[in-house]
């Protein structure tokens, strides 16, 4: 098989969502950032996992010091993917069909913790069951969402009051639909609110409910939870796409910008890498 016609199967393979591929392309002195995006899940311009993840990627590229490498389609192949990571970032579908609680990944996913690597995970990467993966992430992410436990609804989170931290540098209040998740499994101890609003309904008497947070873990790594990112087009939002791209400098270590991380994202960009779903009905 000549060369062309095996890089055009390849392709057709990535696609599909058959081959998990990695974009590896830093200087030996930056600090490794690994973003892996799940495999295609729900509809067009929803969990967009890969082209989010790509995205971020490009973002975190033109940050000075940042080494971003990013794994698409599913968990990494290879067994050192995760080694000499600053940070490891999951966006991905979560349940009991977490990437994360396959073969021996939580067992890598330790390795990685024990050896100083911040974690973050997004959106239905938080969703894990309290007996299998949930208490890992506890103690490496400072909390998890739980099926029947944790609140998942679709409304206007307006982010009025945002704490003095590292990852809010350069944000302003913002509000957007997203599908925000809330009365989470926290850690008593070592978390910071990030942000936080006012879900709909009576059921929590205008109480607001914390829907992204950081994480000082007691062996001194980091964790970042963010429950947004359901809707691929809110990373069009400087505000939304900002406070990310801080919160994974934080963890990795990285000292934020007084102003936060400077990025630009098109309508084309937000175009780029999005999986090949059907239209919805």
């Amino acid at each position: 098989m000549n060369r062309s016609k095996w890089f055009k199967i390849l392709g057709c393979l990535v696609l599909l969502g058959f081959v998990s591929i990695s974009t590896d392309v830093r200087a030996d002195d930056s600090k490794k950032i690994v973003l892996v995006a799940g495999a295609p899940a729900a509809g067009p311009g929803e969990h967009e996992f890969n082209a989010g993840v790509l995205l971020l990627k490009k973002c975190l590229d033109q940050v000075p010091g940042v080494g971003a490498v990013a794994f698409t389609n599913g968990w990494p192949a290879a067994p050192d993917a995760f080694d000499g990571a600053a940070a490891i970032v999951l966006y991905m579908s979560g349940g009991t069909n977490h990437a994360a609680l396959q073969s021996n990944h939580l067992a890598q996913l330790q390795s990685a913790m024990s050896h100083g690597a911040g974690l973050a995970c997004f959106h239905i990467a938080l969703d894990l069951p309290a007996t299998n993966g949930g208490p890992q992430f506890l103690n490496w992410l400072g909390g998890y969402c739980e099926a029947h436990w944790s609140v998942k609804t679709f409304w206007v989170a307006d982010f009025t009051n945002l704490p003095a931290h590292s990852i809010t540098r350069g944000v302003k209040p913002f509000a957007l639909r997203d599908e925000w998740y809330y009365h989470l499994h926290l850690q008593g101890q070592g978390i910071i609110p990030i942000l936080s609003a006012v879900p709909p309904g009576a059921t929590y008497a205008g109480r607001p409910q914390v829907v992204a947070w950081a994480y000082e873990r007691p062996d001194g790594g980091r964790g970042f939870g963010f429950t947004g990112a359901h809707y691929h087009k809110n990373w069009g939002d400087d505000n939304f796409r900002k406070l990310v791209l801080n919160g994974l400098l934080w963890i990795a270590k990285v000292e934020v910008p007084p102003d936060g991380v400077a990025s630009t994202v098109t309508a084309d960009d937000l175009s780029q890498n999005l999986d090949p779903k059907p239209p919805r009905r």
